[in-house]
């Protein structure tokens, strides 16, 4: 629900393995665009001031001339804005730039109608420029944050990116007393916390706005989804319950209402907030894919079999089990907790570390096990193909925890 409300990210630390995943891949290339140079030799080529079209080339389409009724351009540009008219605000907001390249409010609202427009490659190089005139400009710095913690696919790297500019913004906006900005800044931190899974400085974010309006609907949702993430059942069920009756968050509360019921054991209770979620937004919450739990074992033995042998070997002697949800001791057992939607968890120490039981484990209790967890994996997908396939690279996760691998290296191969 990132168009209006950060998505409530399945992060977690520690041993675990969370949201949908890629397939296994080697680290990825970065390939960085270099200005021209200034200066060559006359034994390099260079390149002409112009080419001619070709027939390969691109069809242009030219913005529109900026009709800006008598206003000037930035300010027909932001009224543009204001009404949705994102097209034409970007008319206004390029012509404004032209006439004042260094202007960093024109910049911007070039920027966030771009962003509007979903033109993502133009909208990044548009705050880059905005923010390379005044990196300390509040107005760039929210539409960046905005930008790449709500418009744009969630990823890890870029909720971080939108942390790192609403966490900037926020203590500029505090230190100048703006509380409009400040508010604006701590909602997307909220929001973007809870998407890279760190819901205790989410919670902090929220209450900030709630102190400052009581009954902000942003904050009031994400204080909820960190409530969640940090496994206060009693207090978020509290919390989700406040929201049924917001049209736009409804859906979630709903859904987040299931999963707290379906921990507690009350099935029909939380099968039927399940089906309400659905029937208010089928796209965010499909009917998932949940095999009996016979099947799913049958599943998962078909993955360990077709592991490398190594792989295989590594795994002697050590339970991967199937469960229907993770216990909340496992949940709670480090600081922060871990996301009640993990899907996976590998139970003790690497391979290379001496292995003790817990002191609190059963007498002949492995020292070391890997579990996943059916209900959570049944909701991250939408297809049996995709199941298997996660289950797969679920698997995968946590055999690289038992060999050592920590969250960002397994993030580095594709496996986060």
């Amino acid at each position: 629900m990132r168009s209006s409300l950060a998505l409530w990210a399945l992060v977690a630390a520690g041993c675990t393995c969370t949201a949908p995943l890629p397939p296994v891949a080697d680290a990825g290339a970065c390939v960085c665009a270099t200005p021209p140079l200034a200066s060559a030799p006359a034994s390099i080529p260079r390149m002409p001031a112009r080419q001619e079209p070709t027939t390969d080339s691109p069809h242009v389409h030219p913005l529109a001339v900026c009709d800006g009724k008598g206003k000037l351009p930035l300010d027909a540009a932001q009224q543009a804005f204001d009404a949705r008219d994102y097209q034409k605000a970007l008319s206004c907001a390029a012509q404004a730039a032209a006439l004042a390249p260094g202007d960093v409010i024109a910049q911007t609202e070039r920027a966030n109608a771009l962003a509007q427009l979903n033109r993502p490659e133009e909208a990044t190089l548009g705050y880059a420029r905005a923010l390379a005139i005044d990196p300390d400009s509040l107005d760039a710095l929210a539409g960046a944050a905005h930008f790449y913690t709500v418009l744009m696919p969630s990823s890890r790297e870029l909720d971080e990116l939108g942390s790192t500019y609403a966490e900037r913004g926020f203590e500029l906006a505090t230190a100048q007393h703006d509380d409009a900005f400040a508010i604006t800044f701590a909602r997307t931190s909220a929001m973007a916390f809870n998407d890279i899974g760190q819901p205790q400085d989410a919670l902090d974010r929220a209450d900030w706005v709630l102190v400052k309006q009581k009954a902000d609907p942003e904050a009031l949702y994400e204080r909820a989804v960190a409530l969640f993430e940090l496994c206060r059942f009693p207090d978020a069920k509290v919390a989700f319950t406040r929201l049924l009756e917001d049209r736009e968050r409804a859906a979630w509360a709903h859904h987040h209402l299931g999963l707290i019921l379906e921990r507690e054991g009350n099935e029909k209770a939380a099968d039927v907030h399940f089906g309400k979620a659905r029937a208010l937004d089928a796209e965010a919450f499909p009917a998932p894919v949940m095999l009996s739990p016979e099947a799913f074992r049958e599943e998962l033995g078909k993955a360990i079999a077709a592991l490398p042998p190594d792989m295989r070997r590594d795994l002697d002697g050590i339970p991967v089990e199937m469960e229907d949800l993770p216990q909340e001791l496992d949940l709670t057992s480090g600081e922060p907790p871990l996301s009640p939607s993990i899907l996976g968890l590998f139970r003790g120490t690497p391979l290379s570390e001496l292995c003790e039981p817990e002191p609190d484990a059963q007498p002949g209790a492995p020292c070391r096990s890997i579990a996943l967890y059916r209900k959570n994996l049944g909701r991250a997908v939408k297809t049996r193909d995709e199941l298997v396939e996660q289950i797969r690279v679920t698997l995968l996760h946590e055999v690289g925890h038992l060999r050592g691998e920590d969250d960002s290296e397994l993030a580095a191969r594709g496996l986060e």
